[in-house]
């Protein structure tokens, strides 16, 4: 274990779940179960974190940045279902990394889903790349430099009002970090005390292909018709953006960055 990491590795045995997120799982209804690779490994660039883009055709989430990870298959535990996503996602083998801690399930309300985080450190990096472009759009190794870096921080807010931190990361810096994958990092560094004062007042409104509504309007408790897409508008959540008597100012300089296709 690299002495960066040490610390990491040293004070993951304390972490609970309300060091890491506000919703932790129920006992009733029973959670579905999952897991996440939180992969840590040494770079061309120094330190890194692995990360991955969701196709940007997926059903759920599409385009959203997240670690390697998925729903745990019978009686799979939480870290054979984190490695052998980030296998089936990634092509990375398994056999490279060493699993240090497993932390608290966390609850991903809208989608009744209880997901462990795996911590690992990449001891014999493999190659990696996309393996099944209808589950995964792009694989990145983000350096740990990047996301301690202040002037890359930022505050993304939800049209609803929801506000979380947030990273734009990937070759360009046009890929928009966020929601839980982004909570869970920031709450990893603060736990830790790696985090560097940002500015939390730098704040960028979350771009519209990255909301899903239908999702919205679940965890509201409102029911849309199979087939159907969630007006907020219709639905009086938020104003008419094309109301000319009520016009909403866009700092369109503060959106996180769209790309192409996206």
């Amino acid at each position: 274990m690299p002495e960066w990491l040490r610390p990491l590795q040293e004070k993951a045995r304390l972490i609970r779940s309300e060091d890491l997120s506000a919703f932790v799982p129920p006992a009733e209804p029973s959670p579905r179960e999952g897991a996440v690779l939180v992969l840590f490994g040494e770079g061309p660039e120094g330190p890194d974190l692995l990360l991955t883009e969701r196709a940007h055709t997926m059903r759920s989430q599409p385009g959203q940045v997240s670690f390697p990870g998925g729903s745990l298959d019978g009686d799979e535990t939480a870290v054979e279902g984190a490695l052998r996503e980030a296998h089936e996602e990634t092509g990375l083998d398994p056999s490279g990394v060493e699993v240090f801690a497993v932390l608290p399930r966390l609850y991903l309300p809208p989608r009744n889903f209880a997901v462990a985080p795996v911590l690992g450190y990449w001891h014999h990096p493999s190659p990696i790349a996309v393996v099944n472009p209808r589950e995964v759009h792009a694989v990145f190794r983000v350096p740990i430099e990047h996301l301690l870096d202040p002037a890359n921080r930022f505050t993304v807010k939800h049209p609803l009002g929801w506000a979380g931190p947030g990273w734009m990361i990937g070759p360009d810096n046009d890929v928009l970090l966020w929601g839980f994958t982004a909570g869970v990092i920031n709450a990893l560094l603060d736990f830790v005390g790696w985090t560097r004062e940002w500015d939390r007042d730098n704040v960028r409104g979350l771009p519209d292909h990255q909301v899903e509504w239908n999702r919205v309007a679940a965890l509201l408790g409102i029911d849309v018709p199979e087939g159907e897409v969630f007006d907020p508008v219709a639905a009086g959540l938020i104003p008419d953006p094309y109301d000319e008597e009520n016009p909403i100012e866009i700092d369109r300089d503060h959106r996180p960055g769209s790309r192409d296709g996206r």
